[in-house]
């Protein structure tokens, strides 16, 4: 498919394109950093092991940490014969936070921005001609935002190109995305590379900012290559199927920020599992720490392993059978796909805990539902389902599961809110009631989530660890800000619309000027909360009416200042 946007095609990489890559160099790379920090080559030397090759733009800086974990974990850990091309993806931490992005994308995106995320595609082929007889190198696409199934779909296009045809294919690249409009939230764009346009959808900002237009539009006889929704497409049948059984005892592992690694055979099935986990408990947020693929050269290794007896709230995802024997006391363990270095030592103990399953000795609050596993087992009439279809099964059952557990929750939320007549233009705003477990603990019985789902068990002992979490602490904090800013909305609309005639007859001069000031802060409150022109016309207006109270020598002395 030819592209209509993009400056070169994919099929040519002549000289003639180094004019246009010069004049790329003298354009500061907003629109590509807005997107992607970096792309960078990682590959073997016999001397050096894994080193990074290339960093393009040339002119972004890594740290030294920060190159070595991406060395590492751009190369599978462990020797598992893979052969061919591959991707997967890897979450480390980040030392700077990105400038042109920050500004523009939803809050629970920046919240992450101290990480990055890499996206892999690493080829193994027998090659003659190098020393060693293999050719092993990765392109790895490096962003602070978590858009995994697009990037990993750039790095699986691109690198193709790059191993054919070298640096001036991925240069090419790197000045096309620098062409593309930046991701505002809530956006469908349509985004040229490599001759195929591919679609996005951009997460909507939940600060109600106004996405600005897309300035390319895409015509009617170019249609998109690809779609993406920017974040992850949970497999969730794909990558739990031999362990649908103990879905649920999982959902509760993640839901309550429980210590969790991940025992896979590859880094593809390694980081889709950990990234998988993470989404179970969508809509929720996950907030803690996670790691979808792990390596032994970690620089975060004894930080993450060496409290075996208290392990951090963490999910990592690990290949190498070095962590079967080292992180053996974590608490929860879950195999996807058999480790053939562990189930070939007969002389292993835990060889026999090489299959996959769930090993841990915790208790789940909810008795296991087999409703999830007749639906799958169902077929269409023309035979087995489509593994997209078992996937969307699998999801929304998850979805409702979650969403039962927490519309008990936003009601109580709801209940802590003060009466909207108890607000005052001439108090401060009232603040959102503190949560009470017990109180909440009490309202289950006739608002439970035994309303809307059919799940059995201790929901009460299941809300009670959950208070616990990290991912409850941080779900309140963000429900009570909400609250609180809506109460501050509020509060300023009956401002806006008070009466202050006889309100201002009553105060002496410091009084007055007191409030004046207290008014103009209001106005700039109003610009953060983003309330409407006419809110913020109205409160202008009413702190002229302060004003105009005041002596004309006072009103003057403070126009000046």
């Amino acid at each position: 498919m030819a592209s209509a946007f993009s400056g070169h095609s994919s099929q040519s990489f002549d000289h003639s394109s180094h004019s246009a890559l010069e004049r790329s160099q003298s354009i500061p790379w907003d629109s590509f950093s807005s997107w992607i920090s970096c792309i960078c080559v990682v590959t073997f030397d016999l001397e050096l092991g894994q080193v990074i090759e290339k960093v393009y733009p040339e002119h972004y800086t890594l740290t030294e940490t920060e190159k070595s974990n991406i060395c590492y974990l751009s190369f599978p850990d462990s020797n598992t014969g893979c052969m061919g091309d591959i991707q997967f993806h890897f979450r480390i931490r980040s030392e700077k936070t990105p400038r042109s992005i920050s500004r523009h994308l939803d809050a629970a995106l920046k919240k992450d921005f101290q990480h990055y995320y890499g996206c892999v595609s690493f080829r193994q082929v027998k090659d003659s001609t190098i020393k060693r007889g293999y050719f092993q190198k990765s392109l790895v696409v490096l962003s602070h935002l978590p858009f995994i199934d697009l990037y990993l779909y750039l790095a699986k296009i691109i690198a193709p190109e790059f191993f054919e045809n070298g640096e001036v294919a991925l240069e090419t690249v790197c000045y096309q995305i620098d062409r593309w409009p930046c991701p505002y939230p809530g956006q469908s764009l349509h985004l040229p590379v490599m001759g195929e346009v591919i679609e996005v959808k951009v997460p909507i900002n939940v600060s109600k900012i106004k996405p600005k237009p897309v300035k390319k539009t895409l015509p009617k006889e170019i249609q998109p290559s690809s779609f993406f929704h920017c974040g992850y497409k949970a497999g969730l049948f794909h990558c739990f199927e031999k362990v649908l059984t103990h879905l649920h005892l999982l959902w509760e592992l993640v839901l309550l920020s429980e210590p969790l690694v991940v025992m896979a055979p590859s880094p593809g099935i390694c980081s889709a599992s950990v990234q998988s986990l993470i989404s179970l408990i969508s809509p929720l947020p996950y907030v803690c720490d996670y790691r979808p693929y792990f390596t032994i050269h970690d620089s975060e290794l004894k930080e993450y392993t060496g409290r075996t007896h208290t392990p951090p709230n963490i999910i990592l995802g690990v290949t190498n059978p070095f962590f079967a024997k080292t992180l053996q006391m974590w608490p929860h363990i879950l195999r996807i796909g058999e480790m053939p270095s562990l189930s070939m030592n007969k002389k292993n103990k835990k060889s026999q805990e090489s299959k996959p399953g769930v090993y841990t000795k915790y208790k789940p609050c909810l008795d296991r539902d087999k409703t999830l596993l007749k639906q799958l087992q169902k077929t269409n009439p023309n035979g087995s389902r489509p593994i997209e279809v078992q996937n969307a099964i699998v999801r929304n059952y998850m979805t409702e599961l979650t969403q039962s557990f927490m519309i008990p929750l936003e009601r109580y939320i709801g209940s802590l809110m003060p009466l909207q007549r108890s607000i005052s233009p001439w108090r401060s705003p009232p603040k959102l009631r503190r949560f009470n477990i017990e109180e909440f603990i009490q309202t289950l019985p006739q608002y439970g989530p035994q309303l809307t789902s059919k799940m059995k068990g201790n929901w009460q002992a299941l809300y009670r660890k959950f208070f616990s979490s990290p991912n409850f602490e941080s779900w309140f904090e963000v429900k009570k800000k909400e609250v609180n800013q809506k109460l501050e909305i509020l509060h300023l609309e009956a401002l806006s619309t008070a009466n202050l005639d006889q309100f201002l007859k009553s105060k002496d001069e410091v009084e007055l000027v007191d409030l004046y000031t207290q008014m103009k802060l209001k106005i700039q409150k109003c610009r953060s909360l983003h309330i409407s022109s006419k809110v913020q016309h109205d409160i202008f207006l009413q702190t002229q009416k302060i004003l105009a109270a005041l002596p004309p020598d006072l009103q003057e002395m403070i126009r000046r200042s």
